[in-house]
């Protein structure tokens, strides 16, 4: 029996976070969980009112942070699969079961949803920045090569995972900002998990991001690190603990 729990990292999430949660098919879901990151707005009020429980971290943490405490706390409750959604309504939360079912079948270990396999909808004719879209594409382009993937997009934040993933990855020591989801790419790929995609229209807004251009250049370059590093650790020029499984 598969037991899957949806998880969101928030941070000033007040005014998505509800049309967020009214969109997850709650009979495809066995609980919810919201992790707040010290948001400085109405987040934590509004996540009680919808009946949402919620983490909260002990100070800012940051993206990566935040998803580390959701993913162990997920893993406590005995969660088979894991999503993470963020709360910005960006993704379109109808989507889970069509995103958690090759994994339930026992065909993938991780699935992603995939803004450019969703259409224009979700790219520049949705509103996405011309840099932000030109990022993306290349940064998957260098990913794919780097981790042998054949995938339209890795980087969304509407993602599934198996348990044993999560259980095998030392996704602990990764950074605990928005990079810690190109690290987690990198360590599925080492260990060899089976990884797919399903499309997902997106709406894309001035809410539904908080990375501005000079976060977006950081990130990116970031990425290219981290694709370094699993390139080292590849060829066994540098053995790194991040990429070594925890069981």
């Amino acid at each position: 029996m598969n037991k899957t729990i949806v998880v969101m990292p928030a941070y000033n999430a007040a005014k998505t976070l509800a049309k967020t949660f009214q969109d997850i098919p709650k009979d495809k879901v066995a609980e919810i969980i919201l992790g707040d990151d010290c948001s400085e707005d109405q987040t934590i009020l509004i996540a009680q009112s919808l009946g949402l429980e919620v983490l909260k971290t002990p100070c800012n943490l940051g993206y990566g942070g935040n998803q580390k405490m959701l993913y162990q706390e997920a893993l406590r409750r005995g969660a088979t699969i894991v999503v993470l959604l963020h709360p910005d309504w960006q993704y379109d939360a109808t989507k889970i079961p069509e995103l958690i079912a090759p994994i339930a079948a026992g065909e993938k270990d991780v699935m992603l949803g995939s803004r450019i396999l969703g259409g224009r909808a979700g790219t520049l004719a949705g509103g996405m920045p011309l840099y932000k879209y030109l990022s993306n594409r290349f940064l998957t382009l260098v990913e794919n090569m780097t981790f042998n993937f054949s995938l339209s997009e890795l980087h969304t934040g509407f993602r599934a995972f198996s348990a044993p993933v999560l259980k095998k990855v030392s996704y602990e020591l990764n950074s605990n900002d928005f990079v810690f989801d190109s690290e987690m790419l990198a360590q599925i790929a080492v260990q060899k998990f089976r990884v797919g995609e399903v499309p997902v229209p997106c709406r894309y807004f001035p809410e539904a991001s908080e990375i501005n251009f000079w976060r977006s250049s950081c990130y990116g370059l970031q990425t290219l690190l981290v694709c370094l590093k699993f390139m080292l650790h590849k060829l066994k020029i540098k053995e790194l603990e991040q990429f070594i499984a925890k069981c």
